[in-house]
């Protein structure tokens, strides 16, 4: 059976945006080009590592034309899922930092005409759709605040798609309200709204105030909570996250894991808080 997107009619000047559970989303605009980002749907999901039993996606229903990855963790660039997304959809193309391109031409059989690089201030014509890339996590860290170089490029991306500006963070360094370089690749695009990831504890990504400045720093209207609802250790409430929000914008908007919003039209219709 298809999945929903498939044949969901998108209004002239919208986004369809399905977030199926950690940092994984599928994007649709009017033209009908559909991208996933970060794609992470293992079969195999032992109780004790996994919220839920069952993957919320089998990848042959969603028709994909393109699949972006922010960096080379499993969770951000799983080989299987790549490999069955390939498989079932074999005109569709892939783009990554260098490190996740390596893995896919070591680990699937996507071919080298399929694979795109992307670095830190590149952009990339997605179809109907632009991606640009940001950092997420300088590679050289944060020295002053003790945080090591990363292991791996870490990527956030803005997607330019029916007119508006979207922004998905990646796996952000935890410091990223106060590097005011980060902030500004990001708010140069005046995104519109954006899907963050952070913890309340865990202290790699923003905690939850960090979160709030970063979505104020970066000029957002709406902020959506990502990178949860997956992992039994790693998740955490995002009704205490929205409660730090202060009236005005940005406007916290929580959406339930595996369904979809358009924006701004059903946006405009939900409550500061929807779940």
């Amino acid at each position: 059976m298809p999945h929903l997107l498939a044949d969901l009619i998108v209004p002239r000047g919208a986004v369809a945006i399905h977030w199926f559970e950690q940092s994984s989303f599928a994007i649709k605009d009017q033209a009908g080009t559909i991208v996933q980002i970060d794609p992470y749907f293992p079969q195999s999901r032992p109780p004790e590592r996994f919220i839920h039993p069952l993957p919320p996606l089998d990848e042959d229903e969603l028709p994909t034309d393109y699949v972006l990855l922010t960096h080379d963790h499993s969770d951000h660039t799983w080989p299987e899922s790549l490999e069955r997304i390939r498989q079932a959809f074999p005109k569709a193309q892939f783009v990554g930092p260098p490190e996740s391109v390596q893995r896919m031409q070591a680990e699937t059989s996507i071919e080298a005409n399929q694979l795109i690089t992307i670095e830190a201030g590149e952009s990339v014509a997605l179809g109907s759709m632009r991606v640009h890339a940001v950092y997420a996590k300088p590679p050289d860290g944060d020295p002053g605040a003790g945080i090591q170089p990363t292991d791996v490029t870490h990527l956030g991306y803005l997607l330019e798609v029916g007119g508006r500006t979207l922004y998905f963070s990646g796996d952000p360094i935890h410091t990223f309200p106060d590097i005011d370089e980060l902030v500004a690749a990001v708010a140069a695009f005046q995104p519109e709204i954006g899907f963050l990831t952070m913890h309340p504890s865990e202290g790699e990504f923003p905690f939850f105030d960090g979160s709030l400045r970063m979505a104020q720093r970066i000029g957002l209207k709406r902020a959506v909570p990502a990178h949860r609802a997956c992992f039994v250790k790693r998740d955490y409430d995002p009704a205490a996250w929205a409660a730090l929000f202060p009236p005005g914008e940005p406007k916290p908007l929580i959406i339930e894991r595996n369904t979809h919003i358009v924006y701004p039209e059903t946006v405009q219709e939900l409550p500061t808080v929807s779940g």
